[in-house]
């Protein structure tokens, strides 16, 4: 894709006919990181030591080539004279190597940072929702279920046809690196069609996507929803925009039909494509340091009250970036798990049930609803908490803004440990002491919408997947006319 400015100047249009600069969306993505209010636990907050480093990236990241990929980006830049808190891995023992990686966690913002950051989003989201962006896209990801061989024939089908001349650009696609020596989808046989295609068919595996989400200027998936959070885990931070084609079960989230592909990506690249911004959260696993010393402990005492200055009481173990929701439950133990809740620096309650579900809006369809958690719009800027069979009935689902940073911990006197999964992957054991925080992330999922469906999409989806509130009309009243009844006493008298 060429230059983020001049596909912006070019190629957007704006209902209505008006138009908005570059610069009133820069705006509107600004977050200050000034020096009031910072309070936040020491083992969460760490600055780094090395600022060289973080101008690299952050210049290597200003360069990239989508511009939905530089509006976001511009948010991680704060103003001159002020201080970014970035998380230094190496030092605190993070999973995460790669220095592109060394990026704001919004679990290290202050209160005032973090609600800076999701309404600058929130803005951005808005702004995107009324807007087509056209823009020039040469390099597209293609995703599918590489276990089904029905849509692998598909999936080569919507490849043959991108590569082709006869669209006037000559595209390049990435594919899953397991489908270059797969049968059914033939690539040397793809190949041999047009020599051209031998540079321009290219393979992608999960760290391509890790370390160089910005080679991507669009998003091709074919399947089902599960699909498409497979979508939003490969890509932990920066997601291009994704157009999703259904061919799964239920579809609250695929939303163009693969029989009309072909018209479906023309009118996309051609008229240009309206963006939804999903929430997605960002959860960190925190592991405890002190369990071993011989002292009775405390997971409040230790949450919500002073550390010492150097004697940090948890450390870091991966982070993962989530569509619809975390979930901590009793895992293979036979018995409910006993967790604590915490919100911000408040205890919030402690909860015996067989776990609880956090979830984004996006996932309030998915587990959250089967716990018996609220449906809620997809524009809703909220964190919804569930009690999965809680032991007891007054334990109702709680709706929480998306700026405060929610922690669920497993207190050290519990009797077995739990379990936690992001987006149901990546199972992870929480001992007791350990603890999980749960924030607003700052890379939201950018999901392509039909044209002008932005409202009564959801509401159509739930009525189609769920039935929601379907049932037969209740009749009508019929007036008492004492004409019929005469006659109908006559017709039973004969």
């Amino acid at each position: 894709m060429e230059s983020s400015t001049e596909a912006r100047a070019d190629k957007e249009e704006v209902d209505g006919g008006s138009s908005t600069s570059e610069s009133e969306y820069q705006h509107a993505l600004e977050v200050v990181f000034d020096e009031d209010n910072v309070k936040r636990r020491k083992s969460s907050l760490v600055s780094t030591e090395n600022p060289d480093i973080v101008k690299k990236v952050a210049k290597e990241r200003g360069t990239t080539s989508c511009f939905v990929h530089q509006l976001l980006e511009n948010q991680r830049e704060p103003r001159k004279g002020h201080t970014a808190l970035t998380y230094n891995e190496d030092r605190n023992l993070d999973k995460a190597s790669d220095p592109r990686d060394q990026a704001v966690h919004s679990r290290l913002l202050t209160k005032r940072q973090l609600s800076e950051m999701a309404i600058g989003v929130r803005k951005l989201s808005k702004k995107l929702a009324s807007i087509r962006l056209k823009l020039k896209v040469k390099t597209i990801f293609l995703l599918t279920k590489a276990h089904d061989s029905d849509l692998i024939g598909l999936t080569r089908n919507v490849t043959e046809w991108l590569l082709s001349k006869e669209r006037g650009t000559e595209y390049t696609v990435y594919i899953e690196n397991t489908l270059e020596h797969n049968r059914t989808f033939d690539a040397q046989g793809l190949v041999s069609q047009d020599p051209s295609y031998q540079n321009r068919l290219k393979y992608w595996d999960n760290e391509l996507c890790r370390r160089h989400p910005d080679l991507f200027d669009f998003a091709i998936t074919l399947g089902g929803d599960g699909t498409l959070l497979y979508a939003s885990w490969l890509f932990q931070r920066i997601v291009p925009p994704v157009l999703s084609f259904a061919l799964g079960s239920l579809g609250f989230l695929t939303k163009f039909d693969y029989a009309e592909y072909q018209e479906t990506l023309s009118t996309a690249f051609k008229d240009g494509v309206t963006v939804s911004l999903r929430l997605r959260f960002e959860a960190t696993i925190m592991r405890t340091q002190t369990a071993h010393e011989d002292r009775k402990h405390d997971l409040v005492e230790e949450l919500i009250g002073d550390e010492a200055e150097n004697n940090l009481t948890h450390r870091p173990d991966g982070s993962y970036t989530i569509l619809n929701d975390i979930v901590v439950d009793r895992g293979p133990n036979p018995t409910m798990s006993s967790t604590e809740l915490f919100m911000d620096e408040k205890f919030m309650t402690s909860v015996q049930a067989d776990g609880i579900c956090v979830a984004t809006p996006t996932g309030s369809t998915a587990y959250n609803l089967a716990a018996g958690g609220s449906l809620c719009h997809p524009e809703n800027p909220v964190i919804l908490v569930t009690a999965i069979c809680a032991h007891t009935l007054s334990f109702r689902p709680v709706i929480l803004p998306d700026t405060v940073v929610l922690r669920v911990g497993v207190p050290y006197d519990a009797r077995t440990s739990s379990w936690a999964s992001f987006d149901g992957r990546e199972r992870v054991e929480l001992h007791p002491g350990d603890y999980v925080t749960i924030s607003a992330s700052r890379y939201p999922f950018a999901n392509v919408m039909p044209q002008g469906t932005s409202g009564e999409d959801w509401i159509g989806s739930i009525s189609r997947t769920l039935n929601w509130n379907s049932r037969q009309k209740q009749k009508s009243f019929k007036e008492w006319e004492e004409q019929n009844l005469d006659e109908k006493l006559k017709v039973l008298k004969k």
